[in-house]
């Protein structure tokens, strides 16, 4: 285990050149909070990853949190929405393809900039050419992403079939080991993978091992998220494809097993605060949170800074960060020409921020009409907030999620057997 937490530090954590020691204190502090998750990770905060690029001066908790990286959905306005509940979870893009980076290089900020209130913030891209895949990774480097992860899990037809990418690329790991020392040689910050268990009929948890040995082997990627389900690229959509395969975590904590110098973060199926935490006392590196992040952002992201990190969380009611919301949003409305973006677009993220409360429905019809002819954030706002009772608007969270066992109590007794890679099988035939 020592050596997988070494790597969650060294993968996520850049260093602070100059004001180290002030900075180490005060991490301390934080951690003598109550978390249980983090105080495992007293011992590696020294682990620190020295980037090369003077200009960087930040420094993170590790990446135990991260929201997941969701097409239409984890656009620039969502994750400032995010950011505004939780303070310390990893943002990921939505996927940007590398030919998109590549032929609008005039055009960058449209698909690359973000505020620098989301670090830490990864850069998710997709492709399958090794030369627009590199030079994507040097474009994306001037924007100071905390990180670049490749897609090689996505399903839809778009991008698997006709795109030639996403979880197709698990067909071939040596190509996406080049791909990966490709991306890495262009960037000076920690690349990533994120992939399936597996792909139609290649599902064995040995073909997932050679997949992770290949990769690894060939680049210096040394995180990989695993989303615990195979994809089947033909006769799913990609809704079905996170629905009908099952789960499979046994294989995500077995990669922990037999890869310890490898850092994993599992994802699929897990859909609140409570499966987060005992995932992490199970011992898994990291998790990784999707469509209830985004579906109820204000249950899911409003814990993570105190269940998660052992850290304060931002203490702010939905009414104040609704109103440092709005003035963002009209800050940012028709930035990249008439209606870019547009009102309907920047209010998108609001819309799951009062699931399950008194008000909720009547909130959401009201802003369907306002929408309609609302011109700024702040005329939508006072158009549609009288539908939510004030205290819902004025509320800070205050319940403390329970302690469960999230459906991984016991998962180690239930691993497949361990993986031995061909050279360790060659090893021990001719030992024999």
């Amino acid at each position: 285990m020592k050596s997988a937490v070494h790597t969650v530090y060294s993968a996520f954590i850049p260093r602070h050149l100059h004001n180290i020691t002030t900075h180490r204190k005060k991490t301390f502090d934080i951690l003598n909070g109550p978390s249980l998750q983090f105080k495992r990770f007293h011992s590696c905060l020294d682990e620190y990853l020295v980037c090369p690029r003077a200009t960087i001066d930040r420094k993170y908790f590790p990446q135990l949190f991260s929201i997941a990286p969701m097409m239409d959905w984890t656009d620039n306005h969502y994750r400032t929405l995010a950011r505004l509940i939780s303070k310390h979870a990893w943002l990921y893009t939505e996927m940007v393809v590398a030919e998109t980076i590549v032929h609008q290089s005039e055009n960058l900020d449209r698909f690359l900039a973000f505020s620098p209130i989301q670090h830490p913030i990864v850069l998710q891209i997709g492709g399958s050419n090794l030369t627009n895949l590199a030079k994507a990774a040097e474009l994306a480097n001037a924007y100071s992403y905390d990180g670049i992860n490749l897609n090689c899990g996505c399903p839809s037809g778009k991008v698997a079939g006709h795109g030639c990418f996403g979880a197709r690329l698990m067909f071939d790991p040596e190509f996406v080991g080049d791909a990966m020392s490709a991306i890495a040689s262009n960037c000076d910050v920690p690349v990533s993978v994120k992939c399936r268990i597996g792909v139609d009929d290649c599902d064995s948890y040995d073909e997932l091992c050679n997949f992770i040995h290949t990769v690894s082997s060939r680049s210096p990627t040394k995180h990989f998220i695993i989303h615990a389900r195979k994809a089947l690229l033909n006769g799913l959509s990609p809704a079905a494809n996170r629905k009908v395969p099952p789960l499979k975590y046994e294989y995500y904590f077995a990669l922990l097993r037999d890869f310890p110098e490898i850092c994993f973060t599992i994802n699929g199926g897990i859909t609140c605060i409570d499966q987060v935490t005992a995932a992490l006392r199970e011992g898994a590196n990291g998790v990784m949170v999707g469509r209830a992040a985004y579906n109820n952002p204000w249950n899911t992201l409003g814990h993570v800074d105190s269940e998660v990190y052992g850290a304060s969380s931002s203490n702010l009611s939905r009414r104040q960060i609704l109103e440092k919301y709005q003035m963002y949003g009209d800050s940012e409305l028709g930035k990249y020409g008439p209606n870019k973006p547009s009102v309907r677009q920047m209010v998108k993220p609001l819309l799951n921020l009062f699931h399950s409360e008194p008000g909720n429905g009547l909130w959401k019809r009201k802003a369907d009409t306002a929408l309609r002819h609302c011109m700024t954030i702040e005329s939508f706002l006072e158009e549609t907030l009288d539908a939510i009772p004030d205290n819902v608007l004025d509320s800070t969270l205050l319940r403390n999620p329970s302690i469960g066992e999230g459906g991984f109590a016991g998962i180690n007794s239930s691993l497949p057997p361990p993986y031995q890679s061909c050279e360790k099988q060659a090893f021990s035939i001719i030992g024999a």
